[in-house]
């Protein structure tokens, strides 16, 4: 019992002299990171494991120095962590760190001056935030150890920071896609940076000349000065960067000769100079460049032959020359000594053979040289080029026959030989290219019948075999490619019957067999295809009735004229909108036709019986007649006034049963209107036989004179008009989707046009998000139009061919109609876009959501929508507009940052929605903020935005009818 009191007092002083590890005290760099950590909003708590519970150098993202006694914080590598708020000024006290990378995070506010102070930093990234202000001066003084310093893809505005061209210890400098104020580079920018190796100053604002003393940065590998406003030739010197891999000069405004002496540059693999103005010869030298992989030239004014030194370039693998006013002949033996893999020489005037050497080294994958003047056969070497993947050689003079094994290419997806001379059959071996998705020949000699092995391609969506000499039956397998969207095989020679089986033409939207022999009655089965737009099977030798069955078909196009039908046409068909779809058939009535004398006879009694009756109501038509000229001749007076007299030319894009005069009279009230737009009226118009429950609603754009149209500048600076009724015609007028809303028809007279679409009745996702009856729109409610919106978006860019955008995305461009289903609408300054971004001279679109390149480059792509439409997702999630007085002085994207950096995600839902879904709002909220990502690349495309927006719900996923149409336009 007396050992108790001392054993006690041991075990006191034991834990007194031993502190546990959670009452250690951690390193002065470590308590910094804790307040970095409270400083900076987590969403997805990737810093949740910095805590005690861990020893400081175990956690994640962060490296120490090699002291165990002291350590300190040497590397933080936070990037693509979905952080957000304000730069943590608490990193500016981590006197031993190296490397600080928080690249690709949403972190805002100006860029801490504090951190040109920190004597170790060797890297540093802030690249893909949405920072902005001015480049602090003190990076052009300080930073004593910089190597790399990358800024690029944030909001960085004032003049190009041309001071830190000071900091001479730097190897890479990536400003690239920041809107600063338009600047010229340094005139002398060489000699403080004589380390510099990498410089990316893509869209930057950049103006003036590119300064001689470039080529002065003799460590240089990476020079990227693309997408800016830079004029002038391209310096001489720049043949001076003896060390350079890459230059990137591509969509600028630069003039004058690509400059001789590029060739003695060693190391040169990737040269782009395309989108310029750069006009003379291609320097013979340039192909000589040992290491050239890639030469972009395309969409010049360059102008002679290409070298024959072409033939001499060992390493090239991507030439593209095209849209440029070259001559001549190709060099016979180009590819022979390169691994040549992209070819495109397209709209220029090259003559001469195909080279029979492109496919030598066995990896040609793409060859494109349409609208040339090529002549000769296609060489039997590219039959034997396995690699090929799509191969474009319309409108040129080439001849003779097809290699055979050319068909049957197993990786071959695109054929177009279109308009040239060649000769022979389709062979059998096409059965062979099983990834042929388009077969486009028409316009040449081909002749023969269409092998049987036609109908095993599997994934064929167009062939196209217009303007041949085909002959024989069209074979029975045909109607067994059920992924067919368009079949022209019109101006033939086909004969016999059409195949048994086309219901499985489910995806068809255009048929045209036109002008050959086909006989038999025509298919009740088409009327059963539901996108089906345009039929044309006139000048053939059908017989037979007209199917009833085709009433079904909303067409654009619809030509059964100059055959030999017989009947009587349903009452549908008999009226006037039909008028030259039935010519040049003498046995096809319209009406009931004569079946000899005893018709004729009843016809006589007829008349007999009932002549006083027609007597008498001769007399009330006659008075009815007059009094409606009465009581409505003012209206049409001033009607005709509004035409100016000239007649109403109507366009129908689907089958419609209305009339001009019903159209025009819903414009006398202004009752009627319900939209106003910059570009006109828009008027609510009920069109029918009697006023009753039948008849049908459509919506009426009224574009007067120069409403309808905004001004923009043709390549020379001359101003032109683009009409927005041009523009929508053109458009909706050819596409089918069940997400874009439907143009019945247009009525033009003069400068005046009518558009006539398919009428929504809970109008725009805007006016009723914002307008008082937002609580109407619950949260499935409001999912289901982000998806419906979202595949229409899709559809445009993804399955239109060439990609529209739309330019203009918006929550009063989204209609809703009865059910509240979604459809994009309003495509007056929508856009046909190539292959990479294309120019504009004017910016279209509606404040707040307009992308943030897009307002200074003048450059438009698909992420534009993107970034609009990321908008609109917004809305919905937080019921906010996308610009107004409650959210001060930012737009909705900011003031969704912010608001989360500051009080959290829940802080920004629609309390209207409250308790509703909240899980799936924040997962919806989370693609919104990718779609509206200051940098273009960040952003999703249209297809992966519909794909993650399904994940959300993925028990729930909405009916999705496919109802796409490839489009050409």
């Amino acid at each position: 019992m007396a050992m108790t009191p001392l054993l006690l007092l041991l075990c006191l002083v034991t834990l007194v002299a031993v502190p546990t590890t959670a009452a250690a005290s951690l390193p002065a760099d470590f308590y910094r990171l804790l307040a970095t950590k409270a400083a900076l909003s987590d969403p997805t708590s990737a810093l949740a494991p910095w805590d005690q519970s861990l020893p400081p150098c175990r956690w994640p993202h962060v490296h120490c120095s090699s002291s165990s006694d002291n350590p300190s914080v040497a590397s933080l590598l936070l990037s693509n962590l979905s952080l957000a708020g304000e730069f943590p000024a608490q990193l500016c006290s981590l006197t031993s760190l190296v490397r600080l990378d928080l690249s690709y995070n949403s972190l805002i506010g100006p860029l801490p001056p504090c951190l040109a102070a920190l004597p170790s930093l060797r890297h540093l990234d802030l690249s893909g935030n949405a920072f902005s202000g001015e480049v602090p001066r003190s990076y052009g003084q300080g930073f004593t150890s910089l190597l790399s310093l990358s800024l690029a893809g944030n909001d960085l505005s004032g003049g190009f920071p041309a001071f830190l061209s000071n900091v001479s210890t730097l190897e890479e400098l990536l400003l690239a896609y920041n809107p600063f104020a338009p600047s010229p580079l340094p005139a002398d920018i060489a000699p403080g940076l004589p380390r510099l190796r990498v410089l990316w100053l893509a869209s930057c604002g950049l103006v003036g000349k590119i300064p001689s003393s470039i080529g002065n940065l003799r460590s240089l590998v990476n020079l990227d000065l693309s997408t800016n406003n830079l004029t002038g030739e391209i310096p001489k010197t720049i043949g001076n960067l003896e060390s350079v891999v890459q230059i990137e000069l591509y969509s600028n405004k630069l003039s004058g000769r690509v400059p001789a002496g590029l060739g003695g540059l060693k190391e040169l693999r990737f040269l782009d100079a395309a989108m310029n103005r750069l006009s003379g010869e291609i320097p013979a030298d340039l192909f000589l460049a040992p290491k050239l992989e890639s030469l972009h030239l395309y969409e010049n004014e360059l102008s002679g032959a290409v070298p024959s030194t072409l033939g001499h370039a060992t390493a090239l693998n991507d030439l593209r020359l095209f849209t440029n006013r070259l001559v001549g002949e190709l060099p016979p033996e180009f590819g022979k000594g390169c691994p040549l893999e992209f070819l495109d020489l397209s709209d220029n005037r090259i003559s001469g053979r195909i080279p029979a050497t492109l496919c030598s080294a066995g990896k040609l994958e793409q060859l494109l040289i349409l609208n040339n003047e090529l002549v000769g056969p296609i060489p039997a070497e590219l039959g034997e080029c396995r690699t090929l993947t799509r191969v474009r050689l319309p409108n040129n003079r080439l001849s003779g026959a097809v290699p055979l094994d050319m068909w049957g290419l197993p990786r071959l997806y695109l054929l177009e030989l279109a308009g040239n001379a060649l000769s022979g059959t389709v062979g059998p071996a096409i059965a062979l290219a099983q990834n042929l998705s388009q077969l486009l020949i028409s316009d040449n000699h081909f002749a023969g019948v269409l092998p049987a092995q036609i109908g095993t391609l599997t994934s064929l969506v167009e062939l196209s075999a217009a303007n041949n000499g085909f002959s024989g039956p069209l074979p029975a397998s045909l109607a067994d490619v059920s992924t067919l969207s368009r079949l022209d095989l019109r101006n033939n020679s086909f004969s016999g019957e059409l195949p048994h089986g086309v219901r499985r033409w489910q995806k068809l939207t255009q048929l045209d067999l036109a002008k050959n022999r086909l006989t038999g009655n025509i298919p009740p089965e088409l009327g059963e295809l539901p996108v089906l737009n345009s039929l044309d099977l006139s000048n053939n030798e059908f017989t037979g009735n007209v199917p009833v069955q085709l009433e079904n078909l909303k067409l654009s196009l619809f030509n059964l004229s100059n055959n030999r039908l017989t009947g009587n046409l349903s009452p549908m068909f008999a009226g006037d909108t039909y008028d030259d779809s039935f010519l040049g058939n003498p046995s096809l009535c319209r009406r009931a036709c004569p079946s000899g004398r005893r018709a004729a006879a009843g016809r006589r009694g007829l008349v007999g019986s009932v002549g006083s009756v027609l007597t008498i109501a001769g007399v009330i038509l006659i008075l009815g007649v007059a009094w409606f000229w009465y009581k409505y001749r003012g209206q049409y007076k001033k009607r005709g006034a509004e035409a100016g007299g000239k007649k109403w030319v109507v366009t129908s894009f689907h089958k419609v049963e209305f009339e001009e005069e019903d159209i025009l009279s819903c414009l006398d009230d202004e009752d009627n209107v319900v939209g106003t737009g910059a570009a006109g009226k828009v008027y609510r118009a009920v069109v029918g036989r009697g006023g009753g429950a039948d008849d049908d609603v459509v919506a009426v754009k009224k574009l007067w004179g120069v409403a309808g149209a905004a001004a923009r500048k043709d390549k020379d600076g001359k101003a032109v008009m683009k009409d927005t009724f041009e523009a929508e015609v053109t458009t909706l007028g050819r596409i089918r989707h069940k997400n874009i809303v439907k143009l019945w028809c247009c009525l033009r007279s003069g400068d005046r046009g009518l558009l006539v679409y398919e009428y929504m009745p809970n109008g725009s996702l805007g006016d009723l998000l914002h307008g008082g009856k937002g609580s109407l729109l619950d949260w499935p409610m409001r999912y289901r139009i982000m998806v419906d919106a979202a595949e229409g978006l899709s559809y445009l860019h993804h399955d239109c061919a060439p990609p529209i955008v739309h330019r203009d995305v918006k929550s009063n461009n989204i209609l809703l109609d009865a059910e509240f289903g979604a459809k994009v609408a309003d495509f007056g300054v929508a856009m046909v876009i190539g292959d990479g971004p294309n120019a504009v001279s004017a910016i279209a679109g509606s404040c707040g959501y307009i992308a943030p390149e897009y307002s200074y480059t003048l450059r438009i792509t698909e992420k534009s929508d993107v970034y609009s439409f990321g908008v609109v997702m917004l809305e919905l999630v937080t019921g906010k507009k996308a610009v107004g007085p409650e959210l001060g002085d930012k737009d909705l994207v900011s003031w969704v940052r912010g608001s989360i950096e500051h009080n959290g995600v829940d802080s920004v839902l629609d309390p209207r929605l409250a308790g509703e879904s909240r899980d799936e709002m924040r997962k919806v909220l989370n693609v919104a903020l990718h779609c509206s990502s200051s940098l273009p690349i960040n952003r999703p495309s249209m297809r992966s935005v519909v794909k993650l927006l399904l994940e959300v719900l993925p028990d729930c996923k909405p009916a999705v009818v496919d109802e796409k149409e490839s489009i050409d336009v």
